[in-house]
């Protein structure tokens, strides 16, 4: 099953899927959940990323910060993919993303490695020999 099956499956959204396939592109982009959260922590937004990962509610987060984070270049390449105007797509994540890291961190832990990040690492480790 594709992330994007699974993130589906866990936010049943009303058949909005341009969120999803954003959120999808993002995970990938970033080494899934946990470089998708320390690229949050990393810009300054910790305190806000670790409350989607913990059992406690979720802080909100601004279409702003969201581009502080990501990046106009970032989104704007995902934006387009998907046809949508990058502030779309910033207020969507804004609106979206902290729950669907909630969602992706049960009982407040991250994930274990999915076996294509392993299976990268493998690679580039046997490639850089």
């Amino acid at each position: 099953m594709s992330l994007f099956n699974q993130l589906g499956s866990l936010l049943d959204n009303g058949g909005d899927s341009n969120w999803l396939s954003s959120a999808n592109i993002l995970l990938e982009q970033n080494g899934s959940v946990s470089g998708l959260v320390e690229k949050f922590q990393n810009g300054g937004l910790g305190e806000i990323v670790n409350s989607w990962v913990s059992t406690d509610s979720n802080l909100s987060i601004t279409p702003e910060q969201i581009e502080s984070v990501l990046g106009q270049s970032q989104l704007g390449d995902i934006a387009t993919k998907l046809g949508l105007d990058s502030s779309q797509l910033s207020q969507q994540l804004a609106d979206h993303l902290p729950s669907l890291i909630d969602k992706l961190t049960p009982g407040g832990e991250l994930p274990a490695d999915n076996l294509l990040a392993q299976g990268l690492d493998l690679a580039k480790e046997l490639f850089n020999r």
